[in-house]
């Protein structure tokens, strides 16, 4: 999360170069400029086929520029394109040679790529998708959507820009009347201008909030695919399930890829929430002298509270990636990525939502970025999988024993053996309750509303154990340890017997330290050269005031109202 020489490059394009009149364009423009961003930024970065296919630090460098976090869409767009295409076709290039010119043109983004997997009436549960692909006799396949429930729900498949657009598109194959599992199909969506005869794409209307992307329904209807359309084998695999788990594997690297972009939008809106604390003043107690509202407590406690949380999820986000590229085991892989996405999301969302209510009015618009990226971080905590659905699979696997979580450094830590705590009482209560209701039932009941509580706390205790790898200063880790036994002060307070008062002088302690340095250490976040938000400086809101429309005249108003005039009117 440390500015790159490409995107500092790109920043002083004019692509990149914001002002007041990108928050007044319509939707519609707003999608081209995106993609034309996603453009640029993937070229920069230069990666190629085995980047992509093998995870290589470019791989993963791209994901952390902080540019990702000035366009939202664009981010959108480029894992899209990058991760879930390209990722997914790189696995049936060695035995398809007639795949090569494809994965070129979209790695160079003359070809645009989406990924086509759940479904409008479905959602998460895409093992069970309706979407058809029949073989007909002459080796070409009839791809099929039977209901408009089975449609494909929210990529962007509406033509745009006049690049033609492909996507991967998961469909139930039937081979003379038998089912052989869910496959991936290479499909033609459009030209860049309209549709291909038999796809139908009705486009959404934007997500509030965020930066828009024309997300849409997409359905097929009897649509002819080539024998080619088809990625890997007509023949019964040996496990229709792990064989389908395998053709979605890019969406395990999609969730911790995704995750990156909290990295740099936390930072981000840490940045501008200390910088205007800085600068916004009030009338001091003596009612004369001007004074920071970063100087009161309820100021400087969630922006230094943040702060700590942009340094420790970075390398909480290291060390995640470390443990998945390092794990053979694609359900632990699955685990470390789960636990990465709902660590870093919920707890950014949280602290963005906070640092925007710390900024007053002037939290609430886009152009000050904190509202953007908060609604961007959370389309991503339901893309390439809903955190709390992650969270209940990986916690009933570890709950069931089938395999185990990378063990902690030091087992006595305070988080760790909070992790512990959970999955042993909760272990505990499905246990107990077993004998007197369906083992369903006990899981629905005291077994699932704990889930994502066990996934966070052992991500809480990796990130904990990132900071203490990485020598972070104490007070970040006060701060953040502080922050994240408030999640859960019951438990601390009946088990290890932490007060109220210590958790508050933890974090005193940590603000203490951390304050005095509060200008050093938000330069090392490396994030101030992807700020526009105005509100950071008076020549900054000055200057975006004066590009704002201005209304005035030389009508002379009746100033003069009568109560009962006033009183009508109301």
């Amino acid at each position: 999360m440390t500015a790159s020489v490409q995107s500092l490059q790109l920043l002083k394009t004019s692509l990149f170069q914001k002002s007041s009149n990108e928050d007044f364009l319509d939707a519609p423009l707003r999608v081209v400029l995106s993609y034309r961003r996603a453009k640029v930024i993937a070229l920069a970065h230069k990666l190629d086929i085995s980047d992509i296919r093998n995870l290589t630090t470019k791989f993963w460098n791209l994901h952390v520029d902080p540019i990702v976090a000035f366009d939202g869409a664009a981010f959108t767009l480029i894992t899209i394109q990058y991760n879930l295409v390209i990722g997914t076709l790189s696995k049936y290039l060695s035995k398809r040679e007639d795949l090569w010119p494809v994965v070129e043109d979209l790695l160079n983004y003359k070809l645009i790529g989406q990924f086509c997997l759940s479904e409008l009436g479905r959602g998460l549960d895409i093992y069970h998708l309706k979407t058809t692909a029949t073989l007909l006799d002459d080796g070409s396949f009839d791809l099929h959507t039977p209901t408009s429930y089975d449609a494909k729900y929210m990529p962007p498949t509406i033509p745009v820009l006049g690049i033609p657009c492909v996507a991967i598109v998961f469909a139930r194959l039937y081979v003379n009347g038998e089912y052989r599992g869910i496959r991936p199909f290479l499909v033609s969506l459009n030209d860049g201008y309209s549709m291909c005869r038999g796809v139908t794409a009705t486009q959404l209307p934007p997500r509030g909030g965020s930066k828009p992307v024309n997300h849409s329904i997409t359905s097929f209807d009897h649509v002819i695919l080539p024998p080619t359309a088809l990625l890997g084998s007509l023949s019964m695999p040996k496990a229709i399930h792990n064989d389908f788990m395998e053709s979605i594997s890019r969406l395990s690297v999609g969730s911790l890829a995704l995750a990156s972009a909290t990295t740099s939008g936390l930072a981000i809106c840490t940045n501008i929430a200390a910088l205007y604390s800085i600068r916004r003043h009030v009338t001091g107690m003596d009612g004369l002298t001007p004074v920071p509202i970063i100087s009161f407590s309820t100021q400087r406690k969630p922006v230094l509270t943040a702060l700590a949380l942009s340094y420790v999820l970075r390398y909480f986000y290291k060390k995640s990636v470390s443990l998945f590229l390092d794990e053979r085991d694609p359900r632990v892989k699955r685990g470390v990525s789960a636990c990465a996405k709902a660590v870093m999301i919920v707890r950014s969302q949280a602290s963005i939502l906070e640092l925007s209510e710390r900024c007053g009015a002037q939290g609430l618009y886009g152009y000050n970025q904190m509202s953007c990226l908060f609604s961007e971080i959370h389309g991503t905590s339901i893309a390439e999988g809903d955190i709390l659905v992650l969270s209940i699979r990986l916690a009933m696997d570890i709950l069931m024993g089938k395999y185990i979580m990378p063990p902690p450094a030091d087992a006595s830590s305070l988080l760790a053996t909070h992790e512990s705590a959970l999955i042993q009482e909760c272990r505990e209560k499905m246990r107990s309750h077993s004998k007197s209701l369906d083992m369903t039932e006990a899981i629905n009941r005291y077994a699932l509303p704990s889930c994502q509580k066990i996934v966070e706390a052992i991500g809480h205790r990796i990130a904990y154990e990132a900071a203490i790898e990485a020598q972070l200063p104490q007070c970040i880790v006060d701060l953040f340890v502080a922050s994240t036994i408030r999640k859960d002060p019951s438990w601390f307070i009946e088990t290890k017997k932490i007060s109220r008062r210590d958790i508050s002088e933890m974090e005193q302690r940590g603000m203490e330290q951390a304050l005095p340095r509060l200008e050093e250490l938000l330069n090392g976040l490396g994030v101030r050269a992807y700020i526009t938000s105005p509100i950071i400086s008076d020549k900054a809101w000055e200057e975006y005031q004066h590009e704002l429309p201005h209304f005035g005249g030389g009508v002379v108003g009746n100033q003069s109202f009568s109560f009962s005039a006033t009183r009508a009117y109301l």
